[in-house]
């Protein structure tokens, strides 16, 4: 059993090259592709050069719009074209870390009988865990960026004229990720083919993922509704899977997040304070984590997961 780790990266060298060797240092023969923004900052690549079986492409940066699937599925077209084995697909940012041990998130995925974890919810339903206001916003308008990136005051500022999506149903304005204006319009979705909704960061198999490829190149018109959508990351995954009907699924992303201290729908940075939430936690791994800020909590879950994995040993040791 291989499991392929896809890293989807734009900053923070340093915290890219820990976690790569984090992961090949117990999983040594996994495969580990890092899909780089080489426009947001430089990557050494022979810093990598040491472990066998990773590759480091360059891939499309991005928040909130297509282009993080997008770069999501060309690595998946890649792995697929050259046959590279895999069985399971990960996919990280270079700000993950496991908060178990690899071998035992491994050996998880080799004796379970699902074909996926990931979160997901009806978007449009008492369920949904969003307001039907927001969820209608994001996938029932298409959405034109006029400005990227703008910075934290500049949204601030322009907040108040918000105000206008709750008065009118015809359009709408988001300032999460630039200046985009939205404007109402028919949506494929229906009774036999539901949105969903739900985190970006999932585990699946490689049928689930051969299955998210055929659709991607079969399926222009929901491709192309989804590119123009707000946060589409966080819901074409799970409409392709969920609708199919083809594969168990497990409604649950194994990943830990902190939204608790945000109101921007970022996660939280973790930190040494977060330690005994992320240990107790069943997740397989956990973001945001940035050592320019709090290194320790990095070196304190290496030291946990480490012990756990000579706990194992000991104990097969001994049967």
């Amino acid at each position: 059993m291989k499991v392929c780790y896809l890293i989807q990266t734009h900053k923070n060298p340093e915290q890219i090259y820990r976690l790569v060797r984090t992961i090949k240092k117990t999983s040594a023969d996994s495969q580990v592709i890092i899909s780089h923004d080489f426009s947001s900052c430089n990557l050494d690549v022979s810093a990598l050069e040491t472990f066998s079986g990773v590759w480091v492409l360059s891939g499309k940066g991005g928040r909130g719009d297509f282009s993080i699937i997008e770069g999501y599925l060309d690595v998946v077209d890649w792995l697929l074209k050259r046959n590279i084995d895999f069985d399971w697909l990960i996919n990280l940012t270079g700000q993950d870390y496991p908060i178990q041990s690899i071998s035992q998130i491994e050996k998880e995925l080799a004796e379970t009988s699902y074909d996926g974890f990931l979160e997901y919810f009806e978007v449009f339903s008492k369920q949904s865990h969003w307001s039907m206001a927001k969820g209608r916003s994001r996938y029932c308008y298409r959405y034109e960026q006029f400005l990227k990136n703008l910075p934290e005051w500049q949204k601030e500022l322009l907040k108040p004229l918000k105000a206008i999506n709750y008065v009118q149903p015809f359009f709408r304005l988001n300032f999460s990720y630039g200046v985009a204006v939205g404007v109402r319009t028919s949506t494929p979705f229906n009774e036999k083919f539901i949105c969903y909704g739900g985190s970006f960061f999932c585990t699946l198999s490689r049928k689930c993922v051969q299955y998210l490829d055929d659709f991607y190149k079969a399926n222009q018109d929901v491709v192309d509704y989804y590119r123009a959508v707000d946060v589409s990351d966080e819901s074409f995954i799970q409409t392709v899977l969920v609708n199919s009907g083809l594969f168990k699924l497990c409604n649950d992303c194994k990943r830990y997040f902190d939204f608790s201290k945000t109101r921007n729908g970022r996660p939280g940075i973790l930190t040494t304070n977060d330690y005994s939430a992320l240990v107790e936690s069943n997740a397989h791994f956990a973001r945001k984590f940035e050592v320019a800020l709090d290194s320790n909590i990095l070196d304190m879950l290496e030291r946990k997961n480490m012990l756990m994995s000579r706990e194992k040993v000991g104990k097969t040791n001994t049967v």
